[in-house]
């Protein structure tokens, strides 16, 4: 699922204001298990990222998915989502 990853992030990247909506689709889609193995940490990272954008939705969505997190999964989906807006 890497490529399905890949290609709506390069779709973001282009700009627009729908590009926090799949960040935020994206969030939704490691956190319930569509087409991917669920991975929390990924969920967030890309909630966050989309709450940075502008998705109140991602907002709420990432403040309800934190308290199942570790505070270590959290530690690293938030460098994750800090390392991701650095290179992009």
């Amino acid at each position: 699922m890497a490529r399905f990853e890949i290609s709506m992030t390069e779709m973001a990247t282009m700009g627009g204001d729908a590009r926090a909506e799949v960040f935020c689709d994206m969030g939704l889609m490691y956190a319930t298990g569509r087409g991917v193995e669920i991975d929390l940490v990924s969920a967030h990272k890309w909630l966050n990222i989309a709450a940075i954008k502008g998705s109140d939705r991602a907002a709420e969505l990432r403040a309800d998915l934190t308290p199942q997190l570790t505070k270590m999964q959290l530690a690293e989906a938030l460098r994750a989502a800090r390392e991701w807006m650095t290179v992009h």
